[in-house]
C-alpha cells in the first residue's frame, strides 16, 4: 500500500510506486489521503480529486483506495467524502474506526465507532460502472455531442492564441509593454460577469481565464526573445 506524498505532485506518488516495483513487489495498491494545501479548506488534507483521477486513467489495473479519515481530519466528512469516492468509481474505503474515538491516542477527532462505522457503510450507494443497452446508446449520443463541442473549443482556442501572437507582434512593432494591467482587468471583469448570466461557477472560469493570460505572456515574451537574438 502506497500513500500519496502530502505535496500535490503525481509523478512523486508515481515514483514512489516503481520504485517498490522495480524492488520486485508487484503486488500494489495505491492509497489516497489528500494533500497538504496552503489554502484554508474544511479538510485536514485536501482530496483534489484530479490527481487520483489521473493516476487511475494512466494505471485503470492499479487498485486506488481512498483514506477519507485523513482527507476529512474530523468525523462530519467521512460520509461525504466516502460517497464521493464510490462515485468516482475508486476501489474501495480505509475508515479508521475506535471502540472509544476520543480516547484514542492519535487522530481521535477523525475515529469513529464501529457501530457508525455501519451506520455510514449502509448508507453509501454505489454506483453502477454501465447500464443497459438503452442507456448507453444515449449516454454515446451525449458522449458525442460532448466531442463535437470540445472540437470547436480547441479551435476557438487556437485561433485565440494565434491573435494572441499578433497582438504580441503589434506590441513589438510599437515598443509596448507585454503586460497591459487596465486591459487584464477589463478582461477578468466583463468575463466573469458574462460567465455569470450563462451560469458559470467564477472560480472555475477565473481560474481558465488566468491559465489562458499566463499562456498569452508566455507567447508574447517568447517573440519578444527571438527578435532580441
Amino acid at each position: 500500500m502506497v500513500k500519496n506524498p502530502l505535496n500535490p505532485d503525481i509523478s512523486l506518488w508515481l515514483g514512489a510506486l516503481e520504485r517498490i516495483n522495480y524492488a520486485g513487489i508487484n503486488k500494489l495498491m495505491a492509497i489516497h489521503r489528500g494533500f497538504d494545501f496552503f489554502k484554508k479548506s474544511p479538510y485536514r488534507n485536501v482530496p483534489m480529486w484530479e490527481i487520483p483521477i489521473e493516476l487511475k486513467r494512466r494505471f485503470p489495473e492499479l487498485p486506488l483506495i481512498i483514506d477519507p479519515s485523513h482527507i476529512a481530519g474530523n468525523r462530519s466528512l467521512l460520509f461525504d467524502i466516502s460517497q464521493k469516492a464510490l462515485d468516482l468509481d475508486m476501489n474501495g474505503l480505509m475508515i479508521e474506526s475506535h471502540i472509544n474515538p476520543d480516547e484514542a491516542y492519535t487522530d481521535a477527532a477523525q475515529q469513529i465507532t464501529p457501530k457508525r462505522l455501519g451506520e455510514i457503510l449502509n448508507k453509501l450507494t454505489v454506483r453502477r460502472k454501465k447500464g443497459n443497452n438503452n442507456f448507453q446508446h444515449k449516454l454515446e449520443e451525449y458522449r458525442s455531442e460532448i466531442d463535437k463541442l470540445d472540437a470547436e473549443l480547441i479551435e476557438i482556442l487556437s485561433q485565440r492564441l494565434n491573435m494572441v501572437d499578433e497582438i504580441g507582434r503589434y506590441k513589438l512593432n510599437n515598443n509596448l509593454a507585454i503586460y497591459q494591467v487596465k486591459r487584464w482587468t477589463n478582461i477578468l471583469h466583463s468575463r466573469l460577469i458574462n460567465g455569470d448570466e450563462h451560469g458559470i461557477d467564477r472560480e472555475f472560469l477565473k481560474k481558465i481565464l488566468q491559465l489562458m493570460h499566463k499562456e498569452s505572456i508566455a507567447r508574447q515574451t517568447q517573440i519578444y526573445k527571438d527578435i532580441d537574438n
